[in-house]
């Protein structure tokens, strides 16, 4: 049966939210019945995408970061996104390493790592103000039972 569902959830831009928000999205995404791999993919891309918002898009002060997850057949998708700072050019944040708060200790590898576990990954401006990150997954344990990715 193709699922078509979605959810939203708004919370503090705080970093002891970024782990309700890994198992707010694994356990919606549990109708697709997705693998343990794909449930790990999802989890590690969401808490790059999240914790991104709640390290970068606030440096002054308290925010609140917008997650929602769509179920559209056998894809899930994933927007997170916050009313920060934004970021002026994405093209440069995608690059690995790249960081705006090395003093921090920080990788630059958020976006790196959300395009390694994802199908998509797309980059926008929140209606003029923050950032909004899409991710994309087909569910292909899902998929296969619908026989929708014969032949891969």
């Amino acid at each position: 049966m193709k699922q078509n569902n979605f959810m939203e959830v708004r919370f503090k831009a705080d970093s002891v939210n970024e782990s309700f928000a890994r198992v707010c999205v694994a356990s919606f995404c549990l109708p697709l019945n997705p693998s343990l791999e794909e449930i790990s993919d999802i989890k590690t891309a969401v808490s790059e995408a999240v914790t991104n918002s709640i390290v970068h898009a606030y440096p002054k002060g308290e925010g609140i970061v917008i997650l929602r997850v769509e179920l559209d057949g056998g894809d899930i998708v994933i927007s997170v996104s916050d009313e920060g700072v934004g970021i002026k050019d994405y093209k440069k944040a995608r690059e690995p390493f790249y960081t705006t708060k090395p003093d921090e200790e920080r990788s630059g590898m958020g976006f790196s790592v959300m395009e390694t576990f994802m199908d998509s990954v797309e980059l926008s401006s929140n209606e003029g103000k923050g950032l909004k990150v899409v991710m994309r997954k087909s569910c292909r344990s899902c998929a296969l039972k619908e026989g929708a990715y014969a032949g891969r």
